[in-house]
């Protein structure tokens, strides 16, 4: 037993010797997050912020031949209809931004698509916003407004992740208030 007790206390005093203390660490040691979990921070470079595949603010008014068009398709390539996570630029169109929802509204060529701006922040009343619901793109389940206003340019590879596909009947009337603003035509 008394052999144990020296192996100990030589361990003890190695330890001590090794972390500069005699005492225990009060600060819980917690395992760390498995590196796929982890997100890595979004730059210009691999954000859709820069260059040629740039998530661009595009004037709605000097769009006369959008045709809005609700073809959602589960293939990872962004459709009409479904809801993505990507990087928008700021409105002060000086480089920054943040990844946010938006929703795709038609295909612009073949690499890029259309698609308007979300927001959680509440625009009862407001004329340049349409309620969507809430849905599973927002992980708290709060309520998410379209921004008709926002028209963004969209390129595939600045998509982060495919959040969902909304109804039909939830896409319905931000087709209707895009194309009442804006004369834009509906398919089918």
């Amino acid at each position: 037993m008394s052999s144990s007790k020296n192996i100990l206390a030589t361990l003890t005093e190695i330890l001590a010797k090794a972390l500069g203390s005699d005492r225990a660490s009060r600060t819980p040691i917690r395992p760390r997050r498995p590196e796929a979990r982890l997100r890595v921070p979004a730059t210009a470079e691999n954000s859709g912020g820069a260059g040629e595949t740039a998530t661009v603010r595009v004037d709605p008014d000097g769009i006369h031949d959008l045709r809005i068009d609700y073809a959602p398709d589960r293939d990872g390539a962004p459709d009409a209809g479904e809801i993505v996570w990507t990087w928008v630029p700021y409105d002060e169109n000086d480089g920054r931004g943040k990844d946010r929802p938006v929703l795709i509204i038609a295909r612009q060529s073949e690499h890029r698509v259309f698609a308007v701006r979300m927001t959680s922040r509440s625009h009862d009343g407001d004329r340049d916003y349409v309620s969507i619901g809430s849905g599973p793109w927002d992980s708290q389940g709060r309520e998410s407004w379209v921004d008709i206003e926002q028209l963004y340019s969209v390129h595939e590879t600045g998509l982060r992740r495919e959040a969902a596909v909304l109804e039909r009947s939830r896409f319905a009337p931000v087709a209707r208030a895009l194309s009442g603003r804006y004369g834009w035509g509906t398919a089918g």
